[in-house]
């Protein structure tokens, strides 16, 4: 089998990662070996190597949070699995392997139904673009949502999400030939960022009432989007992509009312229950399935050439996500 390891944390992960070869495990008692079949980088992949991200694993450590893989193997005493089963790969236990053991009660089938690279990007992106919608504002049919970001993985899953809902999108971005890409994916207005955002959002919007603000990049882009909203909205960051701390001055504070508020996945996985996980799993698997949700996919590496992925993954510029296969 295959692993994509790394020992050491630091800048420049693309030199800290390497692709080396080990016996493949036997299941145990109660236990599958899973084969991978797809799994994504993402940019907390990225930042977990670099030793940025908020939960670390100890070293050495194998790469990748999520993706999706096929039962191989049994082990003794598993009942409620078969051979050739497509499921989820076990969250946060390293997803850059050929292979894997899991307990079997732990396992989220997934549909057989369905491109296998879109359900290996079913972990992160697509949950937290729906707990965005749902989590932090009511909203209802007609409403409006704005964000920055909006040609991210998670960005693109809020646009398709939101129409769905019956929700309209104010889509912000940095290069304008985003524009053209994500009106077609359905988002209803799309701008690229700039000082006068406020005032280009009212007059595209008609000077809709926007409550609720999504914010992947921190720094200005921050206060940008905090003055975009009606007074009294609430601004939710969930990355910083500039590389700065989130930035609202005082006056939108004090005279706007803005709430500032930060989401990690991570901890809706403490509070929620199994069965929250599931039904929310389980919908946007479907959607996946029936390709009504989908991501787009810049490049696929095998993993042996993790290395070069890695760099690839870790540049801005692209049109998708760089996703490793065995």
């Amino acid at each position: 089998m295959q692993q994509a390891v790394y020992d050491t944390r630091g800048a420049d992960p693309h030199t800290r990662i390497r692709c080396v070869e080990r016996d493949t495990p036997v299941p145990g008692t109660g236990e599958v070996l899973i084969e991978m079949i797809a799994a994504p980088i993402n940019p907390s992949d990225v930042l977990t190597i670099t030793g940025q991200y908020g939960a670390l694993p100890p070293l050495p450590a194998i790469g990748g949070n999520e993706g999706v893989g096929r039962v191989a193997a049994l082990g003794d005493g598993v009942t409620g699995a078969r051979v050739g089963t497509r499921v989820l790969m076990p969250v946060a236990a390293g997803s850059w392997v050929s292979h894997t053991v899991a307990k079997a009660a732990t396992l989220m089938p997934l549909p057989d139904e369905g491109d296998a690279l879109q359900l290996a990007m079913l972990t992160v992106n697509p949950p937290t673009a729906s707990l965005l919608l749902s989590e932090f504002v009511t909203l209802d049919a007609g409403d409006w949502v704005i964000q920055n970001a909006a040609n991210s993985a998670v960005g693109e899953y809020v646009i398709q999400l939101a129409k769905a809902r019956g929700l309209h999108t104010v889509n912000v971005v940095r290069r304008e030939d985003m524009v053209p890409v994500l009106e077609a994916l359905g988002g209803d207005v799309v701008l690229v960022d700039g000082p006068d955002l406020a005032a280009r959002v009212a007059h595209a919007t008609g000077g809709a009432t926007i409550r609720l603000g999504l914010d992947a990049v921190g720094g200005s882009a921050t206060d940008r989007l905090a003055q975009s909203l009606a007074v009294g909205g609430t601004v939710v960051n969930y990355g910083a992509m500039s590389g700065e701390p989130c930035k609202v001055a005082p006056g939108t504070f004090v005279f706007r009312n803005i709430t500032l508020r930060g989401f990690w996945l991570a901890f809706w996985f403490r509070q929620a229950s199994v069965a929250q996980q599931r039904a929310l799993y389980g919908d946007l698997a479907q959607r996946i399935a029936r390709g009504e949700l989908a991501a787009r996919v810049h490049r696929i590496f095998p993993l042996a050439q993790v290395h070069d992925a890695v760099a690839l993954a870790a540049r801005g510029g692209r049109d998708g996500k760089v996703v490793l296969v065995p």
